[in-house]
Protein backbone atom coordinates (compact mmCIF):
# COMPACT_ATOMS: atom_id res chain seq x y z
CA UNK A 1 0.00 0.00 0.00
CA UNK A 2 1.24 3.48 -0.88
CA UNK A 3 1.53 5.63 2.28
CA UNK A 4 -1.02 8.13 0.94
CA UNK A 5 -3.66 5.39 0.54
CA UNK A 6 -4.19 4.99 4.28
CA UNK A 7 -7.34 6.20 5.92
CA UNK A 8 -6.65 8.29 9.00
CA UNK A 9 -7.63 5.34 11.21
CA UNK A 10 -5.41 3.05 9.13
CA UNK A 11 -2.48 5.42 9.49
CA UNK A 12 -2.93 5.60 13.28
CA UNK A 13 -2.84 1.80 13.42
CA UNK A 14 0.20 1.56 11.12
CA UNK A 15 2.09 4.12 13.20
CA UNK A 16 1.19 2.23 16.37
CA UNK A 17 2.38 -1.06 14.88
CA UNK A 18 5.63 0.52 13.69
CA UNK A 19 5.09 -0.39 10.04
CA UNK A 20 5.56 3.24 9.04
CA UNK A 21 6.99 6.35 10.70
CA UNK A 22 5.51 9.82 10.76
CA UNK A 23 8.47 11.09 8.74
CA UNK A 24 7.76 8.50 6.02
CA UNK A 25 4.04 9.25 6.07
CA UNK A 26 4.58 13.01 5.98
CA UNK A 27 7.23 12.78 3.24
CA UNK A 28 4.87 10.77 1.03
CA UNK A 29 2.16 13.38 1.36
CA UNK A 30 4.61 16.22 0.73
CA UNK A 31 5.75 14.40 -2.43
CA UNK A 32 2.12 14.19 -3.53
CA UNK A 33 1.66 17.91 -2.88
CA UNK A 34 4.78 18.73 -4.93
CA UNK A 35 3.43 16.64 -7.78
CA UNK A 36 -0.23 17.70 -7.83
CA UNK A 37 -0.60 21.05 -6.09
CA UNK A 38 0.70 23.06 -9.07
CA UNK A 39 -2.42 21.87 -10.90
CA UNK A 40 -4.99 21.47 -8.13
CA UNK A 41 -3.94 24.60 -6.18
CA UNK A 42 -5.35 23.00 -3.02
CA UNK A 43 -2.67 24.61 -0.82
CA UNK A 44 -1.90 28.32 -0.60
CA UNK A 45 1.14 27.75 1.62
CA UNK A 46 3.07 24.48 1.98
CA UNK A 47 5.13 24.21 5.18
CA UNK A 48 7.34 21.29 4.20
CA UNK A 49 10.28 22.00 6.52
CA UNK A 50 8.04 22.63 9.51
CA UNK A 51 6.00 19.50 8.73
CA UNK A 52 9.08 17.27 8.57
CA UNK A 53 10.37 18.76 11.83
CA UNK A 54 7.01 18.08 13.49
CA UNK A 55 7.01 14.53 12.10
CA UNK A 56 10.51 13.86 13.41
CA UNK A 57 9.52 15.19 16.84
CA UNK A 58 6.43 12.98 16.74
CA UNK A 59 8.49 9.87 16.02
CA UNK A 60 10.75 10.76 18.95
CA UNK A 61 7.75 11.18 21.27
CA UNK A 62 6.35 7.84 20.14
CA UNK A 63 9.69 6.15 20.84
CA UNK A 64 9.56 7.65 24.34
CA UNK A 65 6.03 6.31 24.90
CA UNK A 66 4.31 9.70 24.56
CA UNK A 67 1.51 9.12 22.05
CA UNK A 68 -1.25 11.63 21.36
CA UNK A 69 -4.58 10.81 19.73
CA UNK A 70 -3.30 12.10 16.37
CA UNK A 71 0.38 11.39 16.89
CA UNK A 72 2.25 11.81 13.61
CA UNK A 73 -0.84 12.28 11.40
CA UNK A 74 -0.31 14.78 8.52
CA UNK A 75 -3.20 17.23 8.10
CA UNK A 76 -4.07 20.27 6.00
CA UNK A 77 -5.28 23.42 7.79
CA UNK A 78 -7.80 25.65 6.05
CA UNK A 79 -6.23 29.08 5.60
CA UNK A 80 -8.94 30.62 7.76
CA UNK A 81 -7.38 29.24 10.96
CA UNK A 82 -4.65 31.42 12.43
CA UNK A 83 -1.38 29.52 12.72
CA UNK A 84 1.42 31.06 14.77
CA UNK A 85 4.37 31.95 12.57
CA UNK A 86 2.70 30.72 9.37
CA UNK A 87 0.99 33.07 6.92
CA UNK A 88 -2.80 33.15 7.18
CA UNK A 89 -4.52 34.86 4.24
CA UNK A 90 -8.22 33.85 4.35
CA UNK A 91 -7.83 33.64 0.58
CA UNK A 92 -7.73 37.44 0.35
CA UNK A 93 -5.23 39.98 -0.95
CA UNK A 94 -5.96 42.16 2.08
CA UNK A 95 -4.30 39.54 4.35
CA UNK A 96 -1.70 38.31 1.89
CA UNK A 97 1.24 39.04 4.19
CA UNK A 98 -0.46 38.49 7.57
CA UNK A 99 1.50 36.17 9.89
CA UNK A 100 -0.40 35.60 13.16
CA UNK A 101 1.53 35.67 16.44
CA UNK A 102 -0.95 33.19 17.96
CA UNK A 103 -2.59 29.84 17.19
CA UNK A 104 -6.31 29.21 16.77
CA UNK A 105 -7.78 27.04 19.51
CA UNK A 106 -8.78 24.28 17.08
CA UNK A 107 -5.37 24.03 15.42
CA UNK A 108 -3.66 24.18 18.83
CA UNK A 109 -5.78 21.24 20.02
CA UNK A 110 -4.66 19.25 16.97
CA UNK A 111 -1.02 20.11 17.65
CA UNK A 112 -1.46 19.12 21.29
CA UNK A 113 -2.65 15.70 20.09
CA UNK A 114 0.46 15.24 17.95
CA UNK A 115 -0.78 16.21 14.47
CA UNK A 116 1.59 17.33 11.72
CA UNK A 117 0.62 20.38 9.63
CA UNK A 118 1.44 20.09 5.92
CA UNK A 119 0.32 23.62 5.06
CA UNK A 120 -2.60 26.00 4.63
CA UNK A 121 -5.44 24.91 2.35
CA UNK A 122 -7.01 27.20 -0.24
CA UNK A 123 -10.53 28.57 0.19
CA UNK A 124 -13.02 31.03 -1.21
CA UNK A 125 -12.06 34.53 -0.08
CA UNK A 126 -13.13 34.98 3.55
CA UNK A 127 -15.06 31.70 3.13
CA UNK A 128 -17.57 33.42 0.82
CA UNK A 129 -18.40 31.06 -2.01
CA UNK A 130 -19.62 27.64 -3.10
CA UNK A 131 -16.98 26.85 -5.70
CA UNK A 132 -13.53 27.87 -4.41
CA UNK A 133 -13.11 30.15 -7.40
CA UNK A 134 -13.12 33.46 -5.46
CA UNK A 135 -9.74 32.99 -3.75
CA UNK A 136 -7.12 35.66 -4.37
CA UNK A 137 -4.68 32.74 -4.72
CA UNK A 138 -6.61 31.32 -7.66
CA UNK A 139 -9.25 28.60 -8.02
CA UNK A 140 -8.94 25.07 -6.70
CA UNK A 141 -9.52 22.19 -9.10
CA UNK A 142 -11.52 19.14 -8.09
CA UNK A 143 -9.39 15.98 -8.54
CA UNK A 144 -12.47 14.25 -10.01
CA UNK A 145 -13.44 14.63 -13.67
CA UNK A 146 -16.37 13.68 -15.88
CA UNK A 147 -16.08 10.35 -17.66
CA UNK A 148 -17.08 11.78 -21.04
CA UNK A 149 -15.39 15.16 -20.58
CA UNK A 150 -12.13 14.68 -18.66
CA UNK A 151 -10.63 17.97 -19.83
CA UNK A 152 -13.24 20.22 -18.18
CA UNK A 153 -11.91 21.42 -14.85
CA UNK A 154 -14.51 20.99 -12.11
CA UNK A 155 -14.96 22.99 -8.92
CA UNK A 156 -14.35 21.22 -5.59
CA UNK A 157 -17.13 23.17 -3.89
CA UNK A 158 -16.61 25.87 -1.34
CA UNK A 159 -15.61 27.51 0.71
CA UNK A 160 -13.52 24.62 2.07
CA UNK A 161 -12.62 23.43 -1.42
CA UNK A 162 -8.88 23.33 -0.81
CA UNK A 163 -9.35 21.15 2.26
CA UNK A 164 -11.71 18.77 0.44
CA UNK A 165 -9.59 18.57 -2.72
CA UNK A 166 -6.44 17.89 -0.67
CA UNK A 167 -8.09 14.99 1.17
CA UNK A 168 -9.73 13.56 -1.96
CA UNK A 169 -6.46 13.76 -3.92
CA UNK A 170 -4.60 11.96 -1.11
CA UNK A 171 -2.50 15.02 -0.28
CA UNK A 172 -3.55 14.92 3.40
CA UNK A 173 -5.14 12.37 5.71
CA UNK A 174 -7.68 14.94 6.89
CA UNK A 175 -8.18 18.68 7.06
CA UNK A 176 -9.80 21.40 9.10
CA UNK A 177 -12.67 23.25 7.46
CA UNK A 178 -15.40 25.72 8.36
CA UNK A 179 -19.09 25.76 7.53
CA UNK A 180 -21.24 28.90 7.44
CA UNK A 181 -23.94 27.71 5.04
CA UNK A 182 -22.65 24.37 3.80
CA UNK A 183 -18.93 25.00 3.29
CA UNK A 184 -17.90 21.66 4.80
CA UNK A 185 -20.70 19.43 3.52
CA UNK A 186 -20.95 20.70 -0.06
CA UNK A 187 -17.23 20.35 -0.92
CA UNK A 188 -17.11 17.00 0.86
CA UNK A 189 -19.98 15.77 -1.34
CA UNK A 190 -18.42 17.22 -4.51
CA UNK A 191 -15.08 15.53 -3.74
CA UNK A 192 -16.36 12.12 -2.63
CA UNK A 193 -15.27 12.35 1.02
CA UNK A 194 -16.95 12.79 4.40
CA UNK A 195 -17.31 16.06 6.29
CA UNK A 196 -19.17 17.20 9.39
CA UNK A 197 -20.36 20.59 10.56
CA UNK A 198 -20.80 20.06 14.30
CA UNK A 199 -23.33 21.82 16.50
CA UNK A 200 -22.74 25.56 16.79
CA UNK A 201 -20.52 26.00 19.84
CA UNK A 202 -19.03 22.49 19.74
CA UNK A 203 -15.68 23.82 18.40
CA UNK A 204 -14.09 27.09 19.42
CA UNK A 205 -14.09 29.94 16.91
CA UNK A 206 -11.14 31.66 18.58
CA UNK A 207 -8.42 32.35 16.01
CA UNK A 208 -10.67 31.63 13.00
CA UNK A 209 -11.08 34.58 10.65
CA UNK A 210 -14.75 35.50 11.02
CA UNK A 211 -17.31 35.56 8.21
CA UNK A 212 -20.72 35.36 9.95
CA UNK A 213 -20.27 34.92 13.67
CA UNK A 214 -23.64 33.35 14.50
CA UNK A 215 -23.28 30.79 11.70
CA UNK A 216 -19.57 29.90 11.39
CA UNK A 217 -18.50 26.55 12.83
CA UNK A 218 -15.28 24.61 12.46
CA UNK A 219 -15.28 20.92 11.59
CA UNK A 220 -13.22 18.25 9.80
CA UNK A 221 -13.19 16.68 6.36
CA UNK A 222 -11.64 13.24 5.92
CA UNK A 223 -11.87 10.07 3.85
CA UNK A 224 -14.35 8.24 6.06
CA UNK A 225 -17.02 8.94 8.64
CA UNK A 226 -14.86 7.36 11.34
CA UNK A 227 -11.90 9.55 10.34
CA UNK A 228 -14.11 12.63 10.78
CA UNK A 229 -15.19 11.34 14.20
CA UNK A 230 -11.57 10.94 15.30
CA UNK A 231 -10.66 14.45 14.15
CA UNK A 232 -13.74 16.07 15.69
CA UNK A 233 -12.92 14.64 19.12
CA UNK A 234 -9.55 16.39 18.98
CA UNK A 235 -10.99 19.64 17.60
CA UNK A 236 -13.98 19.99 19.96
CA UNK A 237 -14.20 21.26 23.50
CA UNK A 238 -15.00 24.29 25.63
CA UNK A 239 -12.84 27.38 25.20
CA UNK A 240 -13.12 30.33 27.62
CA UNK A 241 -11.65 32.57 24.90
CA UNK A 242 -14.82 32.07 22.79
CA UNK A 243 -18.04 33.39 24.31
CA UNK A 244 -20.10 31.16 21.99
CA UNK A 245 -18.21 27.99 22.97
CA UNK A 246 -20.42 25.42 24.70
CA UNK A 247 -19.25 23.97 28.00
CA UNK A 248 -20.27 20.42 27.09
CA UNK A 249 -18.49 17.07 27.46
CA UNK A 250 -16.89 15.72 24.28
CA UNK A 251 -18.04 12.14 23.64
CA UNK A 252 -16.09 9.38 21.93
CA UNK A 253 -17.47 10.06 18.46
CA UNK A 254 -15.57 7.16 16.85
CA UNK A 255 -17.18 4.72 19.25
CA UNK A 256 -20.60 6.13 18.33
CA UNK A 257 -19.96 5.17 14.70
CA UNK A 258 -20.52 1.54 15.68
CA UNK A 259 -23.89 2.04 17.37
CA UNK A 260 -25.99 1.15 14.35
CA UNK A 261 -29.45 2.56 13.64
CA UNK A 262 -31.80 -0.21 14.78
CA UNK A 263 -34.87 1.36 16.33
CA UNK A 264 -34.07 4.90 15.17
CA UNK A 265 -36.68 7.05 13.46
CA UNK A 266 -35.29 8.91 10.43
CA UNK A 267 -37.06 12.05 9.27
CA UNK A 268 -37.61 12.76 5.57
CA UNK A 269 -38.61 16.41 5.05
CA UNK A 270 -41.21 16.69 2.31
CA UNK A 271 -40.12 20.28 1.57
CA UNK A 272 -36.75 19.00 0.31
CA UNK A 273 -38.42 17.20 -2.62
CA UNK A 274 -37.90 20.09 -4.99
CA UNK A 275 -39.45 20.44 -8.44
CA UNK A 276 -36.90 19.74 -11.14
CA UNK A 277 -34.45 18.00 -8.81
CA UNK A 278 -32.03 15.77 -10.72
CA UNK A 279 -33.40 12.19 -10.95
CA UNK A 280 -30.02 10.82 -9.83
CA UNK A 281 -30.23 12.84 -6.60
CA UNK A 282 -33.77 11.63 -5.94
CA UNK A 283 -32.78 8.01 -6.63
CA UNK A 284 -29.77 8.22 -4.30
CA UNK A 285 -31.91 9.73 -1.55
CA UNK A 286 -34.45 6.92 -1.86
CA UNK A 287 -31.67 4.35 -1.88
CA UNK A 288 -30.14 5.85 1.26
CA UNK A 289 -33.47 5.68 3.07
CA UNK A 290 -33.86 2.05 2.02
CA UNK A 291 -30.38 1.24 3.35
CA UNK A 292 -31.41 2.65 6.71
CA UNK A 293 -34.66 0.68 6.72
CA UNK A 294 -32.69 -2.46 5.89
CA UNK A 295 -30.47 -1.72 8.91
CA UNK A 296 -33.47 -1.55 11.26
CA UNK A 297 -34.44 2.12 11.18
CA UNK A 298 -37.87 3.52 10.44
CA UNK A 299 -38.32 6.40 7.99
CA UNK A 300 -40.95 9.03 8.73
CA UNK A 301 -42.11 11.90 6.54
CA UNK A 302 -41.82 15.19 8.39
CA UNK A 303 -42.52 18.81 7.59
CA UNK A 304 -40.12 21.73 7.88
CA UNK A 305 -42.54 24.35 6.58
CA UNK A 306 -40.17 27.32 6.77
CA UNK A 307 -37.28 25.56 5.00
CA UNK A 308 -38.28 27.25 1.74
CA UNK A 309 -37.29 30.58 3.30
CA UNK A 310 -33.90 29.35 4.50
CA UNK A 311 -31.83 30.47 1.53
CA UNK A 312 -33.09 34.09 1.39
CA UNK A 313 -32.86 34.25 5.19
CA UNK A 314 -29.26 33.06 5.08
CA UNK A 315 -28.32 35.57 2.38
CA UNK A 316 -29.57 38.39 4.59
CA UNK A 317 -28.12 37.26 7.91
CA UNK A 318 -24.71 36.12 6.64
CA UNK A 319 -23.87 39.26 4.60
CA UNK A 320 -25.10 41.47 7.45
CA UNK A 321 -22.69 39.81 9.87
CA UNK A 322 -19.94 39.83 7.25
CA UNK A 323 -20.27 43.57 6.71
CA UNK A 324 -19.73 44.06 10.44
CA UNK A 325 -16.86 41.56 10.76
CA UNK A 326 -14.96 42.83 7.73
CA UNK A 327 -15.05 46.44 8.91
CA UNK A 328 -11.84 45.69 10.83
CA UNK A 329 -9.87 45.46 7.56
CA UNK A 330 -9.24 49.16 7.21
CA UNK A 331 -5.54 49.42 6.36
CA UNK A 332 -4.71 50.78 9.80
CA UNK A 333 -4.15 47.92 12.23
CA UNK A 334 -2.96 44.95 10.16
CA UNK A 335 -2.98 43.56 6.64
CA UNK A 336 -2.72 45.48 3.38
CA UNK A 337 -2.41 49.28 3.39
CA UNK A 338 -2.89 51.28 0.19
CA UNK A 339 -2.45 55.04 0.43
CA UNK A 340 -1.15 58.04 -1.47
CA UNK A 341 0.89 60.98 -0.16
CA UNK A 342 -1.42 63.65 1.22
CA UNK A 343 -4.49 61.39 1.31
CA UNK A 344 -6.84 61.37 4.29
CA UNK A 345 -8.18 58.49 6.39
CA UNK A 346 -11.26 57.97 4.23
CA UNK A 347 -9.08 57.70 1.13
CA UNK A 348 -6.92 55.11 2.95
CA UNK A 349 -10.03 53.03 3.73
CA UNK A 350 -11.36 53.23 0.19
CA UNK A 351 -8.09 52.45 -1.56
CA UNK A 352 -7.21 49.57 0.79
CA UNK A 353 -10.59 47.89 0.58
CA UNK A 354 -10.91 48.38 -3.17
CA UNK A 355 -7.53 46.73 -3.73
CA UNK A 356 -7.83 44.13 -0.99
CA UNK A 357 -11.35 42.71 -1.40
CA UNK A 358 -12.50 40.61 -4.35
CA UNK A 359 -15.81 40.98 -6.17
CA UNK A 360 -17.79 38.42 -4.16
CA UNK A 361 -16.66 39.87 -0.82
CA UNK A 362 -17.53 43.39 -1.97
CA UNK A 363 -20.95 42.14 -3.12
CA UNK A 364 -21.73 40.60 0.25
CA UNK A 365 -20.47 43.61 2.19
CA UNK A 366 -22.76 45.84 0.13
CA UNK A 367 -25.76 43.55 0.66
CA UNK A 368 -25.05 43.34 4.38
CA UNK A 369 -24.59 47.07 4.81
CA UNK A 370 -27.84 47.68 2.92
CA UNK A 371 -29.97 45.33 5.05
CA UNK A 372 -28.55 46.85 8.24
CA UNK A 373 -29.05 50.45 7.14
CA UNK A 374 -31.65 52.79 8.61
CA UNK A 375 -35.01 52.23 6.96
CA UNK A 376 -34.20 48.68 5.84
CA UNK A 377 -33.17 46.99 9.11
CA UNK A 378 -36.75 46.13 10.11
CA UNK A 379 -37.81 45.12 6.61
CA UNK A 380 -34.89 42.77 5.98
CA UNK A 381 -32.56 41.89 8.84
CA UNK A 382 -35.12 41.84 11.66
CA UNK A 383 -37.58 39.86 9.55
CA UNK A 384 -34.83 37.39 8.60
CA UNK A 385 -34.03 36.81 12.26
CA UNK A 386 -37.70 36.10 12.97
CA UNK A 387 -37.81 33.58 10.12
CA UNK A 388 -34.61 32.02 11.45
CA UNK A 389 -36.35 31.47 14.78
CA UNK A 390 -39.22 29.74 12.96
CA UNK A 391 -36.78 27.48 11.11
CA UNK A 392 -35.20 26.51 14.42
CA UNK A 393 -38.65 25.81 15.88
CA UNK A 394 -39.53 23.58 12.90
CA UNK A 395 -36.52 21.39 13.70
CA UNK A 396 -37.37 21.29 17.41
CA UNK A 397 -40.86 20.07 16.60
CA UNK A 398 -39.54 17.50 14.12
CA UNK A 399 -37.09 16.08 16.66
CA UNK A 400 -39.97 15.34 19.00
CA UNK A 401 -40.79 12.51 16.56
CA UNK A 402 -37.49 11.55 14.91
CA UNK A 403 -33.87 10.92 15.90
CA UNK A 404 -32.16 12.28 12.78
CA UNK A 405 -33.01 13.69 9.36
CA UNK A 406 -31.58 12.46 6.05
CA UNK A 407 -31.56 14.58 2.88
CA UNK A 408 -29.39 15.05 -0.22
CA UNK A 409 -26.19 16.99 0.46
CA UNK A 410 -26.21 18.98 -2.79
CA UNK A 411 -28.62 19.57 -5.68
CA UNK A 412 -26.07 18.30 -8.22
CA UNK A 413 -22.61 16.84 -8.69
CA UNK A 414 -19.59 19.11 -9.11
CA UNK A 415 -19.91 21.53 -12.01
CA UNK A 416 -17.41 23.12 -14.35
CA UNK A 417 -15.41 26.14 -13.26
CA UNK A 418 -16.99 28.35 -15.91
CA UNK A 419 -20.53 27.01 -15.82
CA UNK A 420 -22.14 29.18 -13.10
CA UNK A 421 -19.64 31.93 -12.42
CA UNK A 422 -21.66 34.68 -14.11
CA UNK A 423 -24.81 34.03 -12.06
CA UNK A 424 -24.40 34.68 -8.32
CA UNK A 425 -27.94 33.47 -7.58
CA UNK A 426 -27.26 30.13 -9.29
CA UNK A 427 -24.13 29.82 -7.15
CA UNK A 428 -26.07 30.59 -3.97
CA UNK A 429 -28.58 27.82 -4.78
CA UNK A 430 -25.83 25.23 -4.23
CA UNK A 431 -26.43 25.68 -0.49
CA UNK A 432 -30.16 24.94 -0.65
CA UNK A 433 -29.96 21.67 1.33
CA UNK A 434 -27.33 22.78 3.85
CA UNK A 435 -28.16 26.29 5.11
CA UNK A 436 -31.00 25.16 7.39
CA UNK A 437 -28.58 23.35 9.71
CA UNK A 438 -26.50 26.52 10.09
CA UNK A 439 -29.50 28.73 10.75
CA UNK A 440 -30.69 26.30 13.43
CA UNK A 441 -27.18 25.61 14.79
CA UNK A 442 -27.50 21.84 14.24
CA UNK A 443 -24.88 19.21 13.31
CA UNK A 444 -24.80 18.04 9.70
CA UNK A 445 -22.71 15.30 8.08
CA UNK A 446 -22.07 14.69 4.38
CA UNK A 447 -21.44 11.06 3.38
CA UNK A 448 -20.29 9.93 -0.10
CA UNK A 449 -22.94 7.48 -1.28
CA UNK A 450 -22.83 7.06 -5.05
CA UNK A 451 -21.81 8.29 -8.49
CA UNK A 452 -23.78 10.17 -11.14
CA UNK A 453 -23.91 9.19 -14.80
CA UNK A 454 -20.59 10.93 -15.45
CA UNK A 455 -18.81 9.08 -12.65
CA UNK A 456 -18.86 12.04 -10.23
CA UNK A 457 -19.53 11.57 -6.50
CA UNK A 458 -22.88 12.36 -4.90
CA UNK A 459 -23.49 12.68 -1.18
CA UNK A 460 -26.22 12.28 1.40
CA UNK A 461 -26.64 14.55 4.42
CA UNK A 462 -27.51 13.57 7.99
CA UNK A 463 -28.82 16.35 10.28
CA UNK A 464 -29.09 15.71 14.02
CA UNK A 465 -30.28 17.27 17.23
CA UNK A 466 -28.08 19.91 18.84
CA UNK A 467 -25.04 18.26 20.46
CA UNK A 468 -26.12 14.82 19.30
CA UNK A 469 -23.29 14.23 16.85
CA UNK A 470 -23.13 10.66 18.12
CA UNK A 471 -26.42 9.74 16.43
CA UNK A 472 -25.34 11.63 13.32
CA UNK A 473 -22.15 9.56 13.15
CA UNK A 474 -24.08 6.33 13.75
CA UNK A 475 -26.47 7.07 10.86
CA UNK A 476 -23.65 8.29 8.63
CA UNK A 477 -21.52 5.22 9.26
CA UNK A 478 -24.49 2.96 8.43
CA UNK A 479 -25.01 4.79 5.14
CA UNK A 480 -21.29 4.62 4.39
CA UNK A 481 -21.14 0.86 4.98
CA UNK A 482 -24.21 0.22 2.84
CA UNK A 483 -22.98 2.44 0.00
CA UNK A 484 -19.55 0.80 -0.07
CA UNK A 485 -18.21 3.90 -1.79
CA UNK A 486 -14.68 3.09 -2.96
CA UNK A 487 -14.36 5.10 -6.17
CA UNK A 488 -11.26 7.27 -6.49
CA UNK A 489 -10.57 10.50 -8.36
CA UNK A 490 -8.37 10.46 -11.42
CA UNK A 491 -5.86 12.89 -9.91
CA UNK A 492 -4.36 11.66 -6.65
CA UNK A 493 -1.05 11.01 -4.94
CA UNK A 494 0.30 7.51 -5.38
CA UNK A 495 -1.78 6.87 -8.52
Amino acid sequence: MHPTDFTLRGAIDALSEGTISSVELTSAHLDGIAKLNPRLNAFITVTAEKALAQAKASDERRAAGQVGALEGIPLAIKDLFCTAGTRTTAGSRILDSFVPPYESTVSQKLLNDGAVFLGKANLDEFAMGSSNTTSASGPVENPWSRANDPDTRLVPGGSSGGSAAAVAARLALGATATDTGGSIRQPAAFCGIAGIKPTYGRCSRFGIVAFASSLDQAGPVARTVEDCAILLKSMAGFDPKDSTSADMPVPDFAKACERGVKGLRIGVPKEYRLDGMAPEIVALWEQGLQWLRDAGAETVEISLPHAKYALPTYYIVAPAEASSNLARYDGVRFGMRVTEPGSDLRDLYERTRAAGFGAEVRRRIMIGTYVLSAGYYDAYYLKAQKVRALIRRDFEQAYADVDAIVTPATPSAAFGMNEKQDDPVAMYLNDIFTVTANLAGLPGLAVPAGLDGQGLPLGLQVIGRAFDEETVFAVGRTLERAAGFDALPRLRAGA
